[in-house]
């Protein structure tokens, strides 16, 4: 999460001055070798980490080990290229890593590369010939689907049997699938003899046993082939990036180094705003495609560019178009996307094979999904409040752009304006954003007050505080979260839980991450002696710990709610304790604070929830399969026989079928859009079924019913 932008100026200043003294350290070495640009990346980003970094790492044999490790793993991660023979290869740069650093080399990098590549090339030839002969599903075989539970291969045979039994699994598994393609088919009955010609459809044939492995065996090959062309794409700068993200990950999860491109996208997620033509672009068969067009757009005003074509070239204005046949989709996108109010003329191909340039002048693309969306809940004749908040994003570059604090406050006063008589604020999977905006929305449930404490790697800490007294909403107030609640977001939860504000209901956790990072662009702290090896991209750094004002970290433990709910991602070794090299929980002092007023009774809320979920059909039947989920996640060994594997999917999806009868079974939630904003939709068709998507997946949400059945005990 960025830091706050509270007095962020002096920070921002602060920290460029680390960086650019740690350049100038670089640039004024006393030999004469010109700079490189993998060198100066390297240096000036582990001399500003190791000054500016919550917790700074010495450069020793031990960083040099935690470096190792995780690149490693990042370079062959499924253990399916690399033999153990290469792998101890690498080994004799184990301990000299941060030697290579000092002394501006990378011999790990180097070698890592030169292996890799003729890895990838050896398997080449083995996944086609493996491919092109029919398999047996009888043989009594296994697979270990769990890349930490194997070893690398030994020799070369031993690598193409790993790769025999991995490619038998992959076709297994499309094969299954087709002969559930084949059963529907059988099942449909025969087309009505009085038909229309223009109602007739062309049905394809039924497939024999053969066929369809043959078939199974042919999708394979397309998806590895697809998957090795990418990696045949794979570019030096790439490499580097992944190198220097490596470097950055061992100081904790959260500090990344962002190549040129990784940044707009991080800024994408961010705003919710980008510049550009406003198509959703896809690679496929090495074109690029485009696949939708984003309403209200520049494209869509435009016209002529629509799902299905296949941009052949790009170019900027009036310049000489560049081919981007046979290219990866984001260094396409690079051409493509642009400042608003510029032009780009796009070379396509129709479906019909006719080819067309359409000239298109690039604005401001706005992604709708990222913002609050607010509905009301009709619950017995009580009418209830619901808003869904993405992640807290806020425009940094921009002062005029969107807060999601500010957009929240609207929202609540659209929903006074409603008469609701309490509200759910729906955290689930906003994985945070702006602290600011995570501290200014908590205040407008509560008079004034702090908000979260935060500190550096040493110091006192700094208590952020809600310094407007007035209180945008004071009722019964819900704040549902999940294991993928992430820092703004527990930063907003723990707030709630600790004024006594509202109840925090959902899985057993919050995610835990507990860390505030700056973005640093390195082209802005690198000083103009470098500009002819720029662009060198963004450092995004841990630079504080943030805590409750009870004094306990959100790090790494998260948030635990008040009311604990059966959660279908409860199987999943997600969140900050899974990751390697997270920062470890700690407490400092609790801030003063006074608890809400009229504060909700907790205990009675909660066993009042406890009964109902334990009587409840559907939520006893999610725990079943959350429990057999777990079984199956230990259990990594698969069969390799076509009926085990046949028969494990047809209980699975008798499970699911279950699952969903009784959830359809239950009368859905009476949600609406709000009668303000249909008001202002008006006929847009495409905003229309914008708000109808919405609100149609919570009618059967059975986590934000129980929310309303709390909000109904409160009342």
């Amino acid at each position: 999460m960025p830091a706050p932008r509270i007095k962020i100026g002096l920070y921002v200043s602060v920290l460029l001055a680390v960086f650019v003294l740690a350049s100038y350290k670089l640039y004024r070495r006393n030999d004469t070798q010109p700079l490189q640009k993998d060198e100066v990346l390297i240096k000036a980003m582990v001399q500003g980490l190791s000054q500016a970094h919550y917790q700074p790492e010495r450069l020793d044999d031990a960083f040099s080990k935690r470096v190792f490790d995780l690149y490693l793993k990042r370079l062959d991660g499924s253990k399916k290229f690399l033999l153990a023979t290469d792998v101890q290869q690498l080994r004799q740069y184990q301990n000299d890593i941060d030697n290579q650093i000092i002394r501006g080399t990378h011999e790990y990098l180097d070698l890592g590369t030169k292996l890799m590549a003729q890895r990838v090339k050896d398997v080449q030839g083995i996944y086609r010939d493996i491919l092109a002969k029919p398999f047996d599903f009888t043989a009594p075989e296994t697979f270990e689907t769990e890349a930490d539970k194997i070893t690398f291969a030994s020799t070369p045979a031993a690598q193409r049997e790993e790769w025999r039994k991995f490619l038998k699994y992959q076709t297994m598994v499309r094969l299954s699938e087709i002969m559930d393609e084949q059963a529907k088919k059988k099942d449909k009955p025969l087309a009505s003899t009085n038909a229309k010609p223009s109602e007739a459809t062309v049905s394809s044939p039924v497939l024999t046993a053969e066929q369809m492995e043959a078939e199974a065996r042919k999708r394979v090959l397309k998806y590895f082939d697809d998957y090795f062309h990418d990696l045949e794409q794979t570019e030096a700068t790439d490499r580097l990036a992944m190198y220097a993200n490596v470097i950055a990950n061992t100081y904790d999860p959260h500090t990344e180094y962002f190549a040129p491109r990784q940044k707009d996208d991080f800024d994408i997620a961010m705003t919710g705003r980008f510049e550009g033509i406003g198509a959703t672009l896809q690679e496929k068969d090495g074109n690029i495609k485009v696949n939708d067009i984003v309403p209200g757009s520049a494209s869509y005003r435009q016209g002529e560019l629509k799902a299905g074509d296949i941009i052949l070239r790009v170019a900027q204005g009036s310049e000489e178009p560049v081919s981007v046949e046979g290219w990866r989709l984001d260094k396409a996108i690079t051409l493509i996307r642009g400042r608003k109010n510029t032009e780009v003329r796009l070379t396509v191909r129709k479906p019909d094979n006719s080819t067309k340039i359409i000239p298109i002048i690039r604005d401001v693309v706005v992604i709708e999904e990222t913002y609050a969306q607010s509905a009301t809940i009709n619950d017995n004749g009580n009418k209830l409040g619901y808003i869904k908040l993405p992640n807290f994003y806020a425009d940094f570059n921009d002062n005029g752009g969107r807060s999601s604090a500010a957009d929240v406050k609207k929202e609540l006063e659209k929903l006074k304006a409603e008469n609701v008589k309490g509200i759910v604020l729906d955290l689930r999977f906003n994985g945070g954003g702006s602290l600011q905006d995570a501290v200014e929305m908590a205040g407008l449930f509560i008079d004034s007050g702090p908000i979260v404490q935060v500190r550096g790697g040493q110091g006192a800490a700094t208590i952020l505080n809600d310094r407007d007294p007035r209180v945008q909403y004071s009722g019964p107030l819900i704040v549902l979260v999940n294991k993928y609640s992430a820092s703004a977001s527990e930063i907003l939860a723990a707030a709630i839980q600790d004024y006594k504000r509202g109840v925090i209901m959902g899985s057993a956790s919050t995610y835990g991450k507990g860390t505030v990072q700056r973005i640093i662009d390195l082209d802005d702290a690198l000083p103009a002696e470098f500009n002819s090896i720029k662009p060198f991209g963004s450092l995004k750094l841990t630079i504080q710990k943030f805590y409750r004002i009870n004094g306990g970290s959100t790090q790494f433990k998260g948030v635990v709610p008040d009311i604990i709910l059966p959660d279908a991602y409860s199987y999943l070794d997600q969140g900050e304790k899974s990751q390697e090299y997270a920062l470890k929980w700690d407490e400092i002092t609790p801030a003063r604070y006074r608890v809400w007023a009229g504060n909700p009774p907790i205990d009675k809320l909660r066993q009042a929830s406890l009964a109902r979920v334990n009587s409840n059909a559907s939520f006893k039947q999610l725990s079943d399969m959350v429990q057999r989920m777990v079984k199956r996640k230990d259990d990594t060994k698969v069969s390799l026989q076509l009926a085990s594997y046949r028969a494990e999917q047809q209980q699975a999806k008798a499970e699911a079928d279950k699952y969903e009868a009784i959830q359809n079974a239950a009368q859905p939630m009476a949600i609406t859009p709000l009668a303000f904003d249909l008001r202002q939709i008006g006929a847009d068709t495409i905003k229309v079924n914008r708000a109808s998507r919405f609100v149609k997946p919570l009618t059967k949400d059975i986590t934000l019913r129980e929310a309303v059945a709390v909000l109904h005990d409160e009342m």
